[in-house]
């Protein structure tokens, strides 16, 4: 009876880890060290295909990786870090939703002395092992240079999430590159990196601007929220330029209907990222910067991409 008891428990137990905000990935051979990964939402194929990046590295590794998914709530994720140093994690992995409010996150792991790795975005204050990301201020002029290369005149750019480190730098690489063709921008407003927030801000800014030529969107889900708003336009007398490389956005170039979108390596970035979490975790030296190659994908090489 008391083993009958004992199995009970532990059942309940198991339905109630199962019952929280993230999913665990354990690995073989090394489960006596935990990595938590505090993304910033799985409501965007990009992140997914990060996390998923993630999980195949740690079941290599033989690592458990425990995910908690913010729903992009900055204050939703400094409680989830928080709660990762409550549960004497090894290292922990955060994607931060915005980069200034990452900060009590950052305080918190080192209050704990447990290890922090920043992937895709930067934390701007605080003490972090390794940051592993692409070069979005390359990414930006890239996407500067190639819209350019596709039309002359008016454009507008969709912003990402304000506070986020990605929307700043491809933002700024966006200026940048702006002196490398005949384009101007005549708006910019951001659309939270979010497809449908970019259908409706993409809506209300081509009122104000019916003449536009072209759309630079800091991620694909805008890009395509975008292109659902000029409707018949797209990829006709308007051309737009994402940024991700997700499989929709590729689908949308094949479909001719965005001119381009600046390649990622997501399930790179989460690989890398829980590479520098272990060696962490083991107190190894750690790399403190590692890029990601960023690509521009067009029809010409879209081949090279679409798997």
């Amino acid at each position: 009876m008391k083993l009958r008891g004992v199995a009970a428990l532990s059942a309940l137990a198991l339905a109630l880890t199962a019952c929280g905000s993230g999913t665990t990935t354990t690995g073989g051979g090394g489960g006596d060290i935990t990595i938590g990964l505090a993304i910033s939402t799985l409501d965007n194929p990009y992140f997914v295909a990060l996390k998923e990046g993630a999980e195949k590295a740690a079941a290599e590794l033989g690592v458990k990786l425990t995910v908690a998914d913010a729903q992009n709530d900055a204050t939703n994720q400094v409680n989830q870090v928080q709660t990762f140093t409550t549960q004497g994690v090894g290292a922990i992995i955060i994607n931060p939703v915005d980069s200034k409010q990452a900060s009590p996150a950052a305080k918190a792991a080192e209050n704990a002395s447990i290890p922090l790795v920043a992937v895709d975005r930067s934390v701007d204050e605080g003490k972090v092992a390794s940051e592993v990301a692409s070069d979005n201020v390359q990414g930006g002029t890239l996407a500067a240079i190639e819209l350019g290369r596709a039309v002359s005149g008016d454009v507008v750019h969709l912003q990402g999430i304000p506070g986020a480190s990605a929307a700043r730098d491809r933002g700024r690489g966006f200026e940048e590159g702006l002196n490398s063709g005949g384009i101007k921008v005549v708006a910019s407003q951001p659309a939270d990196f979010n497809r449908a927030k970019g259908l409706d801000v993409m809506t209300n800014l081509l009122q104000a601007n019916p003449n536009i030529k072209g759309v630079f969107a800091d991620n694909d889900e805008m890009a395509l929220g975008a292109i659902k708003a000029l409707g018949d336009r797209a990829g006709k007398d308007v051309q737009v330029v994402g940024f991700d490389g997700t499989p929709d956005g590729l689908q949308a170039i094949e479909d001719g209907v965005m001119a381009a979108t600046i390649a990622q390596q997501p399930d790179v970035l989460g690989r890398k990222a829980v590479e520098q979490a272990v060696k962490a975790a083991k107190k190894e030296v750690v790399q403190g910067v590692v890029d990601v190659e960023v690509k521009v994908v067009t029809k010409k090489n879209l081949a090279e991409f679409k798997k």
